[in-house]
């Protein structure tokens, strides 16, 4: 894959129950995401010193992995489970200009 379709989330959480609760939906949802072929990389990240605020990092194979993504039940479910708990989002979509990421085997 010589590039791929990438994306960052930010979220702010309305609160630490809230951020406890999104927590525990993002976990939920990463079970179903695990099983995608054409998501490549899914990680959620806590920015230091920022206790409210998940950004995710998205990658996926392709546009056509990430519209396949976007249709899964679990997916669908977290984009409708999640408002409650926030207070903001914004969403950016990138181009790849350089970088390194596993092989088809998942390696390194």
């Amino acid at each position: 894959m010589a590039s791929g379709y990438a994306l960052t989330v930010r979220f702010t959480l309305r609160d630490t129950d809230a951020a406890a609760r999104f927590d525990a939906l993002a976990a939920h949802t990463l079970e179903g995401i695990r099983r995608e072929p054409g998501t490549v990389v899914y990680v959620v990240h806590q920015p230091v010193d920022e206790p409210l605020v998940r950004v995710f990092y998205e990658l996926y194979a392709d546009e056509a992995a990430f519209q396949a993504h976007e249709a899964q039940p679990h997916t669908k479910s977290f984009l409708e489970e999640r408002g409650q708990y926030l207070a903001n989002t914004e969403v950016a979509f990138l181009h790849e200009v350089v970088g390194k990421r596993p092989d088809a085997a998942g390696r390194p």
